[in-house]
């Protein structure tokens, strides 16, 4: 469903995946917006560098929400600012962190019943986590191709919300040892599943990206009980 929610500098386009008919859905088959049913969370998912290219119809960001759509969320991709309709400028993370906390403001209003995910992939997974794990709103955080090194992911470390981390084995971008180093420094809850022989930007292997979130996520049954590492 294709949505425009107001943002911190105009509107910002953006797509809801809500769950199929008979989750969280009427007596008549249809979906009550805010109505809680069987909603495992409303998540925000935000999406690559917008000036390589990134956009909410990123392949992976696309296969993600699906999935998470698939197991009972209900999913909000959106455009960062300047991408796409939404309005505004690049703002080089700062102003796109506000573009996501509006975000977080639309899903949280929709669905007040629900837990709120945050998630994102590499640039967008940046913004996602930083904004997530200092939104007390916020209960667990998923991130796909991150991109550590490049930002100061500190805050996430060190963060005690559920950190689900899904990366490729030849990542080019961060390679996969960075990620290492970071998944053994980081606060318990945390997953990583590594995607074999992938890219950064998945290619060719983007419907593994969202079959590795629903196996982690579909039975996930309290955001803040913890997760099993491996």
């Amino acid at each position: 469903m294709r949505r425009e929610i107001p943002g911190p500098v105009g509107r910002l386009e953006a797509l809801l995946d809500e769950p199929p008919v008979g989750r969280g859905s009427n007596r008549d088959g249809r979906y009550e917006t805010g109505r809680i049913g069987e909603i495992l969370a409303a998540v925000v998912f935000a999406h690559p560098h917008p000036q390589y290219g990134g956009t909410m119809h990123t392949k992976a960001v696309y296969e993600s929400a699906k999935s998470l759509a698939r197991i009972g969320c209900a999913v909000l991709r959106f455009n960062f600012r300047g991408i796409g309709l939404s309005q505004g400028a690049f703002d080089n993370a700062v102003g796109e962190q506000d573009d996501c906390r509006a975000a977080i403001d639309f899903m949280a209003e929709r669905y007040p019943e629900a837990p709120v995910w945050v998630g994102g992939m590499s640039f967008g997974g940046y913004v996602a986590s930083i904004v997530g794990v200092n939104d007390p709103r916020v209960s667990t955080v998923i991130g796909v191709a991150m991109p550590f090194g490049r930002f100061d992911f500190s805050a996430v470390r060190d963060s005690i919300k559920p950190k689900f981390l899904i990366h490729a084995e030849r990542d080019e971008v961060c390679p996969l040892k960075e990620v290492r180093e970071f998944y053994a420094a980081a606060a318990e809850p945390k997953e990583l599943v590594v995607i074999d022989s992938a890219n950064h930007v998945f290619d060719g292997k983007a419907s593994e990206v969202g079959d590795a979130l629903e196996e982690l996520l579909a039975d996930w049954p309290d955001p803040m009980s913890g997760a099993q590492t491996r």
